[in-house]
Formats: structure tokens, C-alpha cells, sequence
């Protein structure tokens, strides 16, 4: 008996397109097909269809990272992500101007700021509520800090610690209080005084990172981690920094730009926190230091700051981009929020409040 060929005449649908729904197997060869890219199946064995979805043009909600078939177009795709795009907008001015403040909050409509000092070297124990569109003073630190307390949490649940009691040089603190959203409560010390320090995490698990000692002592790459009672000495930066930004969780951070000596000035050197040891990735795009900051670990935002005062740039978890710049050019001012909506307020001279909004920059990319 001869060789048996089989026919696949009863898989060619009147437009031309395959039909592999009885899981069609072996290789059709590409001078069969009229496209040879195989972009124009409309229905797929089980086996495919499990794991490729296929969809009358593109789904309502995709995911980061999602494939589909789009039966319309005949097109494989998958949900990616580009730089994110947005704007600042003008919002309510803090009541009491002020720079090198302590902040904390999740988005550009719910934020809080405490201590800071003026131009005079005025010392503030002053805490802000901002509920989207104006701030609100609330109850008081129980310490008066200036030269960036560290911060971490929400407008209800946050955490102060650092900073610098007064105008003297050495008042350095170790001072830290937990906030419930109605008053400021003093809890267990750091286990070093710092200034120019900052925060990442929640009340109950954050990070006290970098900074500068007492008088003599520099700056430092000094970590510390704080489970809800208590701080613990864990792995320290590469390189040492005060008056720089952050973002992320206790588990996973990001440091990034700040001031470093020797030599001095400010540094483009960015670093990732993975829970147990840092890691140095690629540098922000210029040095700068005294910026506002917020975020998570792959996806951030530096504003403000000396390199120039304006500066914005965005992190996608790789590499950093310059995007639009502040209205109001500012250092050591405060920032919280996220990459898509971000606060910045305050600064040196300053009461100014600005609201960050990128919208979703999510591509549906063609495979096919």
C-alpha cells in the first residue's frame, strides 16, 4: 500500500482562515498558506485555548503582562507597559511654610506632614492633614524636629523617627512616635541618632535608612528596621546618603540620589532593598539631592530637589526617565503618594502644594 496523504480541505474556513478545533497536528508547510505567519486562526484546540484566551477585540480590564487572541484582528497581544505619562496641578497650600519635614501618605488626595523648619530656623512640632484639597492642622508632635524626620504609613496610621530637635547642631534625636490619626504617641528609640534620614513602609513595618549623625560622625548607610515595637540593625546602603528620596515597603525599597561626603554634593547612584541586603541598579538620570519622593519600589517619582528644582523623574522598576517638571521649583520639600498620584508641598521658602496625575500607561502590544 502506497503512502496515505490526508487531506485538510474540511480545515479551510470560506475566508481562508484555519480551523484546528479537532487539534490539527503535524507541519502544514508555509507555500500552503496564503499568510505564513498563521495570524488569521479563529479557533483554537483546547490545549491552546487554556492558556491563550481569545477575545472579539481586546479584553475590558487586562492585567500587567496578560495574553490574549484577538478574534477581530487575528492578532496575538499582550498588555505591556510604557513610561508613564502626567502632570502636575496646583493644589491647597500648606497653612505654615516650611522645609525639611517629615511626611507620610498613599496618594495625592490623602497626605500628612510633620516638623520642618523656616528660613529663621524655626523649629515645628506642626502636623498637616491634606484630604485633596486643603491641609488641616491636627495634633502636634510631642518633639519639635527639623532636617527631614523620617516618615512612614498613612494619614492614620503613620511614623515619625529622627531628625533634629533644634537649632543646635548636636540635638540630633532618636526620638520616634507612632501617630493613630487623632495624636502623635512616643515609642521605643532608634538605635542611632540621624538626621536627614528617610523612611519607607507602614507604622507597623518600616525602614529608617541612611541619614547623618552628630556632629563628626558624617553621613551614613545606616539601616534600621522597626517591627511595630521595636528597631533592629539590619544590612546597611553601598553608598552613603542623606537628603535623598525613597520609596517602597519594608521588604521591598528604594533609595535613590542624595547628598554624599566626601566628596561632596549630590550623587546619581540608586539602590534596591530586597529585604535582607541592598543592591546598586542604574542611577537616576542627573545627580540630585533634597527631592521629594513616592512610590514603590519598581515604580517611583523624584521631584524638586537642587538639580534643578523642577526636576521630575519617573522609575519603572529598570531605568529612570525625565518626565514634567514641577510648576513650583522647590527643594527639601515633602512628598508621599504613588508613581500615578503623588503629592509634593513645602520646601524651602515655601507652602506650596502640587498634585501629580499620570494616567494609565499601558500599551496593547501586537505579538503577531
Amino acid at each position: 500500500m502506497g503512502a496515505i496523504t490526508r487531506g485538510i480541505a474540511n480545515n479551510i474556513l470560506g475566508s481562508g482562515a484555519i480551523d484546528g478545533t479537532d487539534a490539527l497536528s503535524g507541519t502544514v508547510p508555509a507555500t500552503n498558506i496564503a499568510n505564513a505567519s498563521l495570524d488569521n486562526l479563529t479557533t483554537f484546540p483546547p490545549s491552546v485555548d487554556a492558556g491563550i484566551p481569545q477575545v472579539a477585540g481586546d479584553p475590558p480590564a487586562p492585567s500587567d503582562g496578560d495574553v490574549w487572541y484577538n478574534t477581530n484582528t487575528y492578532k496575538l497581544k499582550v498588555r505591556g507597559v510604557s513610561a508613564a505619562a502626567g502632570s502636575w496641578a496646583t493644589g491647597g497650600d500648606l497653612n505654615t511654610a516650611r522645609d525639611l519635614l517629615g511626611n507620610a501618605g498613599s496618594d495625592n488626595t490623602s497626605a500628612l506632614a510633620f516638623g520642618g523648619e523656616s528660613p529663621s530656623v524655626a523649629v515645628y512640632a506642626i502636623t498637616e492633614s491634606y484630604n485633596g484639597t486643603s491641609w488641616t492642622e491636627v495634633g502636634d508632635l510631642n518633639t519639635t524636629r527639623r532636617q527631614n524626620p523620617g516618615g512612614a504609613g498613612t494619614t492614620t496610621a503613620a511614623l515619625c523617627f529622627g531628625g533634629q530637635q533644634s537649632s543646635t547642631p548636636n540635638d540630633v534625636t532618636t526620638k520616634t512616635e507612632s501617630w493613630n490619626g487623632t495624636s502623635w504617641t512616643e515609642v521605643n528609640d532608634l538605635g542611632s541618632a540621624r538626621r536627614v534620614l528617610r523612611g519607607a513602609g507602614t507604622q507597623t513595618a518600616a525602614l529608617a535608612i541612611g541619614g547623618f549623625g552628630n556632629p563628626g560622625t558624617g553621613y551614613l548607610t545606616l539601616n534600621e528596621s522597626w517591627n511595630g515595637t521595636s528597631w533592629t540593625e539590619v544590612n546597611d546602603l553601598n553608598t552613603f546618603r542623606g537628603n535623598f528620596g525613597t520609596a517602597g515597603t519594608q521588604t521591598a525599597a528604594l533609595a535613590f540620589g542624595g547628598f554624599n561626603d566626601p566628596p561632596p554634593g549630590p550623587i546619581v547612584e540608586t539602590e534596591e532593598w530586597n529585604g535582607t541586603s541592598w543592591t546598586e541598579v542604574n542611577d537616576m538620570t542627573l545627580a540630585n539631592n533634597s527631592m521629594g519622593s513616592a512610590g514603590t519600589q519598581t515604580a517611583a517619582l523624584s521631584f524638586g530637589g537642587n538639580s534643578p528644582a523642577t526636576s521630575t523623574q519617573s522609575w519603572n522598576g529598570t531605568s529612570w526617565s525625565d518626565v514634567t517638571g514641577l510648576s513650583t521649583g522647590r527643594s527639601a520639600l515633602g512628598g508621599s503618594g504613588t508613581q500615578k498620584s503623588a503629592l509634593a508641598f513645602g520646601g524651602y521658602q515655601s507652602a506650596a502644594t502640587e498634585e501629580w496625575n499620570a494616567g494609565d500607561a499601558n500599551l496593547n502590544v501586537d505579538l503577531a
